[in-house]
């Protein structure tokens, strides 16, 4: 997948590749089934299933043909795709490539790969379990090749930890949603995470098809998450391609909630002027993080749980905000903040962000702040030392023998004025340096920054809220 091949960097590859290794899994998927069903139908048409045109025993097309092949027939085929009874499926795949096209300009090349994927059997558990531990570094590389592509990337060990303290349980039919899922990730973790409670056929049927859901906006994450899932041996993933928000809270009933939501929004998302007409008067707003606390309230059922990652904006928020927050405070238990280190996000953002774990079992009487550290010895993570799971190895000894101590502390709901949040650690002291001029300067100059940062979320929040 070279550059004179027309992919010049992971956020090309990627996608690519993606889309490529979906049709040859799905088509050994579909060969399974038919195997076992004889009343099976199968969702892609003949002469557009991967072995039809791909598979190396058929002599599958190559060079020009194999591009004119792919780029005028074979998406424009599988992107018109339409469902029907027995043909659900056709839906699933036409939303994924009606927004997609192959990056690939030489035919030849293009065959090279084929040739490669092909030596993939997905019908061998070894070999999916395999696909699935590369896919996932694939994700991280796509990732780290482009900023904006970590919107919908979240680190693995983050959501191990989300995933263990909230501790999902299959064996009484919890219903898991993410409904910003991006790649996937807190699915397959949880998926990871319940297996091990699987004791019986009944129990792999409903945790692979009766557990699991998620909602994407986007395209190309859409189309990775169900990758994802496939490699994880869910192959009718119970993910929507669609905006979450453009859901009304009126509409949730009480066979839409869920018993377990977890989830990592946009930061700093905006949206359009109707998504604010589906929230409770007063609370009406555009910004997207608080967007997703009302639907994620809302969905949640009596005694759900719920963990999301934001940004310290909406903590210290007021206007709209203060009034979504209170909403929190009054309709769930907000018992818990974790505050993370500003760098486990980079290289796509600096900003400081936090997890807030909450039920939906009475209302909030005090909620416990835990300060997370970078690991010692670094001043930050980066590419080169990121985010380890080891690094939540106090918080999750912490988690169920809660004491005070340096990191952290204690609030009770009627100290908190404002419904402001974003509580400091009243155990920092500031240290005693002996910084030499240059140092000064630059901690200087960091901390302005930060200011400066600080107040552009603040202009931000006002300019959204209200309107010049």
């Amino acid at each position: 997948m070279r550059k004179d091949a027309g992919l010049n960097t992971d956020v090309d590859r990627i996608p690519q590749l993606a889309w490529m290794l979906f049709l040859k899994c799905f088509d050994d998927f579909e060969k399974k089934r038919s195997a076992i069903d004889k009343d099976y139908k199968e969702a892609i048409p003949s002469s557009y299933r991967w072995r039809d045109w791909a598979a190396d025993e058929n002599k599958g097309k190559t060079g020009p043909d194999l591009i004119r092949f792919v780029n005028n027939d074979l998406f424009s085929t599988l992107g018109n795709l339409v469902g029907g009874k027995g043909y659900e499926q056709r839906d699933v795949i036409a939303s994924i490539f009606k927004e997609l096209n192959n990056r690939v300009l030489s035919g030849y090349i293009l065959r090279e790969i084929i040739i490669i994927i092909n030596k993939v059997n997905f019908f061998s558990s070894d070999d999916i379990h395999t696909m699935a531990r590369l896919y996932e570094r694939m994700l991280l590389e796509m990732r780290d090749a482009a900023g904006t592509n970590g919107e919908f990337y979240t680190p693995r060990p983050i959501i191990r930890f989300i995933v263990g303290m909230i501790h999902p349980k299959l064996e009484i039919s919890e219903k898991i949603l993410d409904p910003a899922c991006g790649t996937g990730g807190f699915l397959t973790e949880s998926l990871e995470y319940m297996k091990k409670n699987q004791k019986s056929t009944t129990d792999y049927s409903k945790l692979h098809r009766k557990t699991l859901f998620g909602i994407e906006k986007k395209p190309m994450p859409y189309l990775l998450s169900m990758m994802n899932m496939l490699l994880h041996e869910i192959d009718r993933p119970n993910i929507v391609r669609m905006n979450t928000l453009t859901i009304s809270l009126k509409e949730i009933t009480e066979e839409r909630q869920y018993d377990v939501i977890m989830t990592n929004p946009p930061f700093g998302g905006e949206e359009e002027a109707r998504i604010a007409k589906n929230l409770p008067v007063g609370m009406q707003t555009t910004d997207t993080a608080l967007a997703f606390l009302l639907f994620i309230m809302e969905s949640l059922k009596a005694k759900g749980r719920c963990a999301i990652i934001l940004p310290n904006g909406p903590l210290f928020g007021g206007g709209v905000a203060a009034k979504v927050k209170e909403k929190l405070l009054t309709d769930c238990n907000l018992h818990t903040i974790i505050r993370l280190p500003e760098s486990v996000f980079s290289p796509y953002t600096g900003i400081a962000t936090n997890i807030l774990f909450f039920d939906k079992a009475g209302p909030t009487n005090e909620i416990w702040y835990y300060q997370m550290k970078v690991r010692e010895g670094l001043k930050a993570y980066n590419k080169t030392n990121p985010m380890a799971f080891s690094d939540f190895s106090k918080v999750v000894a912490w988690w169920d023998n809660r004491v005070g101590n340096e990191n952290a502390w204690k609030v009770n709901v009627n100290e908190i004025k404002g419904y402001n949040l974003d509580i400091k650690n009243p155990n920092d002291v500031e240290e005693d340096s002996n910084l030499n001029p240059h140092e000064l300067i630059e901690s200087i100059i960091k901390d302005e920054l930060e200011t400066l940062n600080f107040l552009q979320e603040i202009k931000d929040l006002i300019y959204k809220e209200i309107p010049k």
